[in-house]
């Protein structure tokens, strides 16, 4: 949808906010207690929904080859409530999102679910992970995960460097993005189906839960933000005024050098990771949401997330030329690969892949694969709006994008990226690389406009271990 750009640009708030870490127990267990709490959001009372009653919820730190160990308590309130598309509230779990990590019993098997009242018990393997990145974590309860994701459930959660990383030392900031609309001191409600089929765009759009905060930064420093798209489905298009961002990771970590940016787009669920260098001389400058046109009824705005303010001693910090050697494009014959393809869909108020809108796993589409092989798959988006989409477990490079953006096709296309979602443009198609790698047992992919995956666009994923995989 095309037409007049409406620019939302706040004044100046308060300092920004950086989010407390999560305290593990004397166990080494983080518990992240789901309950309501009364909070203030941009001076205005609102009860969210909430991880240790914080906004977004605290950052939860690990390192690879270490077992992470994390306790949910749904202290919600028991009822026999359901929403408009009929499923119960008050029900949840968790989904470490971006973490290759087991989808099975303990690990991030979505299929868990704690009624008020009960604790899940999760333990994730994290030594097939890789260092220095950002990941979330968020409920994964079919049918409820965009009310309790827009209610304000969803936290960071961050593998750590390894100690030999050039990114050490450098002044780091977490940055959630996520908005909101504010309706009677409650997230505005769902309503209608209608709003399930565009996906939620809130009046505020806020970093770590403050709008427009500023960052103060002194001159010549360079700092690095890991930055993710916590909206339930607004399409970010990130751009700071009269600055460079270098790209140096994506959704499944670092890249090898730094790819310098004007703009980047960045769709529901992906994650990036970038250097910025105070080099203007002096000043305050706005980090700004551009209009993208992601489909549908979206309007056009251009939104002010943050004020980076000069400020301080100058310093004299160096861009790294290297950041990961390790990270490649990868190169294989693509004659002899396993191929799937997946088609996205939306139709009378229901989201399908391959003609199946998912209402649980007796009624999905199933894709099949063996752990070791890797595979090519076709996800065609037969929409007229774009869609990210997700997979879990097993992050994929992208081999062609047909459609939407030529700088973010460009990008995702020649950078040995790794990505657990990508954005599918409207009645266009993407090709990704897929290994299916370590982990056996059954995950998901769907799109990552939240609304879409509750009204049935998501599919399951089979990782076999054996022979059967296709």
């Amino acid at each position: 949808m095309g037409g007049t750009v409406s620019v939302v640009d706040p004044a100046p708030g308060g300092a920004f906010y950086d989010i407390p870490a999560a305290v593990k127990d004397a166990s080494g267990v983080y518990e992240l207690q789901v309950k309501q709490a009364r909070l203030k959001v941009n001076g205005t009372a609102v009860t969210l929904l909430t991880y240790n009653g914080m906004y977004p919820g605290p950052m939860v730190t690990a390192a690879k080859g270490e077992k992470l160990k994390v306790r949910l308590v749904n202290m919600l309130p028991k009822t026999t409530a359901t929403n408009i598309l009929g499923h119960p509230r008050n029900i949840t779990n968790l989904h470490t999102h971006g973490l290759h990590v087991s989808p099975s019993l303990m690990s991030d098997n979505v299929m868990r679910m704690a009624a008020p009242g009960a604790t899940l018990d999760y333990e994730y393997d994290l030594s097939c992970e890789e260092p220095g990145h950002l990941n979330f974590y968020h409920p994964h309860v079919h049918g409820t995960v965009a009310e309790q994701y827009w209610g304000g459930l969803a936290g960071p959660l961050v593998i750590a460097d390894d100690a030999t990383s050039p990114l050490a030392g450098v002044e780091t900031h977490v940055m959630m993005i996520k908005d909101l609309t504010i309706a009677s001191g409650v997230p505005e409600p769902y309503t209608s189906t209608s709003q399930f089929m565009h996906g939620k765009e809130g009046k505020l759009v806020m970093i770590n839960g403050r709008v427009n905060p500023v960052l103060n930064i002194r001159p010549g420093q360079v700092q690095r933000w890991q930055i993710v798209n916590a909206c339930n489905a607004r399409y970010l298009k990130l751009a700071l005024d009269r600055h460079t961002m270098q790209l140096v990771g994506t959704d499944g970590g670092l890249l090898d050098r730094p790819y310098p940016l004007s703009t980047i787009i960045l769709a529901p669920g992906e994650r990036i990771d970038v250097l910025v260098k105070a080099d203007q001389g002096g000043g305050a400058f706005k980090l700004l949401s551009l209009p993208y046109d992601r489909g549908g009824m979206s309007g056009l705005q251009q939104i002010t997330l943050l004020t980076l303010a000069y400020s301080g001693l100058l310093m004299d910090d160096r861009i790294p030329a290297t950041i990961n050697p390790q990270a490649q494009r990868q190169t294989i014959d693509l004659a002899m690969l396993p191929r799937k393809q997946i088609t996205l869909g939306m139709m009378m108020g229901k989201g399908y892949i391959n003609g199946i809108s998912f209402t649980g796993m007796n009624n999905c589409y199933t894709a099949m694969s063996m752990v070791g092989d890797y595979e090519v798959w076709e996800v065609y988006n037969n929409s007229g709006m774009d869609h990210p989409f997700h997979q879990h477990v097993n992050p994929c490079q992208v081999l062609s994008i047909n459609g939407g953006d030529p700088g973010y096709a460009s990008l995702y296309t020649t950078a040995p990226a790794w990505k657990d979602v990508v954005n599918i443009p409207k009645m266009g198609s993407a090709t990704l690389l897929v290994p299916v790698r370590d982990y056996d047992g059954m995950t998901m992919f769907h799109c990552h406009i939240v609304e879409h995956e509750d009204i049935g666009m998501m599919g399951a994923w089979h990782l076999m271990s054996g022979p059967m995989g296709m």
